[in-house]
C-alpha cells in the first residue's frame, strides 16, 4: 500500500510544483478565462492548469515502473500497457484542451477530438468489459468487438464531458474527481482483498496517480482560484477516471466480482465498476438533464448559458462560493463512498449509516443561515 501512497505524493508534489510555470505560460499564450454573464469570477484567470496534471500523472507513471510491487508484478505487462495506453489518450484531449482554451475550438471539432483520444486507448486493447444478463444455463455473456468500441468511446466521452460541466465554481471539478478518485481506489484495492489476489491493479495504480494530481492542483485552484485547470484539465481528468474504470472491469471478470463483494451472488456486482463513477459523477450528470430540460422548455438551445446550475442555485440560497463547493464535495463524497460501504457491507445499519449522512447532508445544504435572496455577481 505504501507504494500507491508514493504514487499519490508524487502526483501531488510534481502538479503542484508545475502549475507556478504552467500559470506564467497561460499568461504568455493569452489563455485567460474571461468574464462571462454566467461566470462567478470577476477578473480573467489563467488557465492551462491541465497542463501541471498532465506533468503529475507522468511523474507519478515513471515512479510506478521503478516500484517493487507493481514492477515485479506478474501482470506487470498488462498493468503498464494499460496505464500508458490511458495516459497517451490523456495527453492527446490534453493538448487538444490547451489549444481550446487558447482559441476556442467549437463543439464538433471537441467532440471529434475527444473520440479519437478515446480511439488511442480502444485501439491499444483497453476496452470495457460490459457484462449483460443472459439465460441461467448461459451466465453472463459480454459485449465484444464493434458493440465493445461504441460502448467504450461513448463511456470516455460522457465521462469527459461530465467532468468539463462541473467545472463552474473555484475549485469544484478538482475536488470531485479527487473524492471519486479514492473512493474508486478503495473499491479497486477492496476487490484484491476480498478476492484474496496478491496482485496490483492497472485501476489502482491511476486512481492514485488521478487523486494526487487533483489534491495537488487545488491549492492553486481553491477559492480565490489563481489559476483554472481550463478544459486541457477537466477533459484530462475526466479521462483518466473513465480510463480507470476500463481497466478495472478487464481485469476481474464478473465470476469473480460476484464471488469478491458480498455472501449473495447477484447481477450488481459485476456492474459496480461502472455504477460507482457514475455515482461520482451524478451531480454534474442531474445538472445537465435539467439544464436541457430547463433551455428546451423554455425554447431555448439546449446549450445556450445561463445562471440556473445547482451551484448557482447553492449561491442564491445563501451559500458562498467557498462554501457552496465544499457542499457539492460533500454531496459527491456521500454518494461515492455510500456506494461503496453499501456493496462492499451487507446488513441493514450500512444502510442506515448513509441514510444518516444523508439527513446531515440535507440539513448543512438547505439549513444555511443568513442571506436567502438572489446574491449579486459582486457579491461573490
Amino acid at each position: 500500500m505504501y507504494e500507491y501512497l508514493l504514487i499519490f505524493l508524487t502526483a501531488l508534489a510534481v502538479t503542484y510544483v508545475l502549475a507556478v510555470p504552467a500559470r506564467e505560460i497561460a499568461m504568455r499564450f493569452g489563455a485567460f478565462a474571461q468574464v462571462r454573464d454566467r461566470d462567478v469570477h470577476e477578473v480573467p484567470i489563467p488557465y492551462f492548469g491541465g497542463v501541471a496534471m498532465m506533468g503529475g500523472l507522468a511523474a507519478a507513471y515513471l515512479v510506478a515502473t521503478q516500484l517493487p510491487f507493481l514492477n515485479n508484478s506478474p501482470e506487470r505487462g498488462l498493468i503498464f500497457g494499460d496505464a500508458l495506453a490511458v495516459l497517451l489518450g490523456g495527453a492527446l484531449i490534453c493538448l487538444l484542451g490547451a489549444v481550446d482554451d487558447v482559441f476556442e475550438l467549437d463543439a464538433l471539432t471537441k467532440l471529434a477530438g475527444e473520440m479519437l483520444a478515446a480511439g488511442v486507448v480502444v485501439v491499444q486493447g483497453v476496452q470495457l468489459y460490459l457484462p449483460l444478463p443472459g439465460d441461467e444455463a448461459l451466465g453472463l455473456f459480454s459485449l465484444g468487438g464493434s458493440e465493445a468500441t461504441l460502448v467504450t468511446v461513448f463511456f470516455i466521452v460522457m465521462s469527459v464531458n461530465a467532468v468539463n460541466f462541473v467545472d463552474g465554481l473555484d475549485g469544484l471539478a478538482a475536488g470531485v474527481v479527487g473524492i471519486g478518485a479514492v473512493a474508486f481506489f478503495l473499491f479497486s484495492v477492496a476487490l484484491v482483498v476480498f478476492n484474496q489476489a496478491d496482485k496490483a491493479t492497472t485501476a489502482t495504480m491511476l486512481t492514485a496517480a488521478l487523486a494526487g494530481v487533483c489534491f495537488g492542483f487545488l491549492p492553486h485552484n481553491f477559492f480565490p482560484a489563481r489559476m483554472f485547470m481550463g478544459d486541457s484539465g477537466a477533459l484530462l481528468i475526466g479521462f483518466m477516471l473513465a480510463g480507470s474504470v476500463i481497466s478495472l472491469t478487464s481485469q476481474f471478470s464478473a465470476g469473480t466480482l460476484d464471488r469478491g463483494i458480498g455472501a449473495d451472488a447477484s447481477f450488481l456486482p459485476t456492474l459496480l465498476p461502472l455504477i460507482l463513477p457514475v455515482a461520482v459523477l451524478l451531480v454534474p450528470f442531474l445538472d445537465l438533464v435539467m439544464a436541457v430540460f430547463r433551455r428546451t422548455r423554455a425554447g431555448r438551445s439546449p446549450f445556450a448559458p445561463d445562471r440556473e446550475h445547482l451551484h448557482h442555485r447553492l449561491l442564491e440560497i445563501g451559500h458562498s462560493q467557498r462554501r457552496a463547493v465544499l457542499v457539492m464535495y460533500l454531496w459527491t463524497g456521500l454518494i461515492a463512498f455510500g456506494v461503496v460501504v453499501i456493496s462492499l457491507v451487507s446488513g441493514w445499519w450500512s444502510a442506515l449509516g448513509v441514510a444518516a449522512m444523508a439527513a446531515v447532508a440535507l440539513l448543512l445544504t438547505f439549513g444555511v443561515p443568513g442571506h436567502r435572496g438572489i446574491i449579486n455577481a459582486d457579491e461573490v
